[in-house]
């Protein structure tokens, strides 16, 4: 029972094309998650300022939501292996640049914000390649769902232990070497996609224009309205719940007296959450009620982020962190398996766009008001309303989610 169930949990690694991929996007996501870490860091600590905290991450964030349509048609149109190359090249010359700025002393807010912008602009056309190059890489179909799960639990783990390092790595070395990891990080992308092998791309000849092209996305939700209002909920929660994030390090500095380790304790007990999460979505039978993992998701952030609000021991507010972890990566997940697995194959770059148009479109712009919110009646206040907003969601679209049969997926 113990070999079932491993190969259940493992089976995507029967494709050698999709283990390289997971390698490198592992080296990848720890890099990444130092790299946000340090930069919301350093600009907290130079600001002082809640708001500015959600300025820096609309300001990765919004960019993503104006081109990732494109990007979606991109992906659509043209080789992803050789979009991602190009994405993952200009990624790390973004980190070069925050490191050198650090070195030289020249740490000022306002250029970090304008790299975070570009470094939002080349995920806008990443991110879509790189899902939608899940397919690809998978030689058995019927293992996608594992395949996603699997991505999503690295992400998560790395999510775990990339904030707490970034944490030491900070108060030992500064955030430059921060920065440099990631820069250093992304060749292990590129050394997987060069060992990949993929057949050769086939160039797809198109008489529309690219507005054509966005236009029949969005046409194509209305053909599938369960994937649209699936979509729609994750776009209600990315706006008004899941920017808590924004407020994690007046927790860190303020609430519970700490400093950066004691933010990348935080952030790490929320990947631990989404760790265990991921692994349950991996680990699930075909014909799991994907539905009702939303929901019951959603309920658990609600949970997760009311007590993690109110609680003052920060043993016990772990606690809640991680469940709030399990909830947000388990709601993610559930989502991004639904779309990409229902989504026509012609159409699954622009849907799989559209998807991260409701994240990156409502995040930043929830953090924003997440910050300002703060600014006036405090983080645990802020933290605690939007976990009752998590509760309220789940109860509007509990009808929808109970409904039907079972997502077999």
């Amino acid at each position: 029972m113990k070999k079932i169930g491993e190969m259940t949990l493992f089976r995507a690694f029967r494709s050698s094309n999709y283990t390289l991929y997971f390698i490198g996007r592992s080296v990848s996501q720890f890099g990444t998650w130092m790299q946000r870490t340090a930069v919301i860091w350093v600009v907290y600590s130079i600001t002082h300022s809640a708001f500015l905290l959600g300025v820096t991450i609309f300001a990765e964030q919004f960019p993503s939501f104006l081109f990732s349509i494109f990007g979606g048609v991109a992906a659509d149109r043209y080789d992803r292996y050789k979009v991602i190359k190009i994405t993952q090249i200009t990624s790390m010359a973004q980190a070069v640049l925050l490191a050198i700025l650090v070195f030289t002393g020249h740490t000022v807010v306002w250029a970090i914000l304008v790299l975070s912008v570009i470094l939002g602009i080349i995920n806008a056309f990443d991110v879509p390649a790189r899902q939608a190059l899940v397919h690809e890489v998978v030689a058995d179909p019927a293992d996608l769902p594992n395949a996603l799960s699997l991505t999503t639990a690295m992400a998560s783990l790395a999510q775990l232990l990339g904030p707490a390092l970034s944490g030491i790595v900070l108060n030992a070395f500064g955030a430059a070497v921060c920065f440099l990891i990631n820069a250093a990080s992304f060749g292990g992308v590129i050394v997987s996609l060069l060992l990949m092998k993929l057949p050769v791309h086939q160039a797809k000849q198109s008489a529309k224009n690219v507005i054509a092209d966005l236009a029949e996305g969005f046409s194509y939700l209305k053909k599938a309205p369960d994937i649209g209002l699936i979509i729609l909920m994750l776009a209600v929660v990315s706006l008004l719940v899941l920017p808590y994030n924004t407020v994690l390090p007046v927790f860190a500095k303020v609430i519970f007296k700490g400093n950066a380790a004691t933010f990348g304790y935080i952030t790490s007990f929320i990947g631990t959450g989404a760790v265990v999460g991921t692994i349950y979505l991996a680990s699930r039978k075909t014909g799991a009620h994907l539905k009702m993992i939303l929901l019951l998701s959603t309920i658990v952030i609600g949970a997760g982020l009311i007590g993690f609000s109110q609680v003052k021991s920060f043993p016990i507010a772990m606690f809640f962190a991680a469940m709030t972890g399990f909830g947000g990566v388990a709601q993610f997940t559930v989502c991004n398996i639904f779309v990409q697995s229902q989504s026509a194959p012609e159409m699954r770059g622009r849907a799989i766009s559209i998807l991260l148009m409701a994240i990156f479109g409502m995040l930043p712009v929830g953090s924003l008001l997440v910050g300002a919110v703060s600014q006036h009646i405090g983080a645990p206040a802020t933290v605690l309303c939007q976990g009752i907003i998590a509760l309220i969601v789940a109860l509007i679209f509990a009808k929808f989610l109970t409904k039907g049969k079972k997502s077999a997926v």
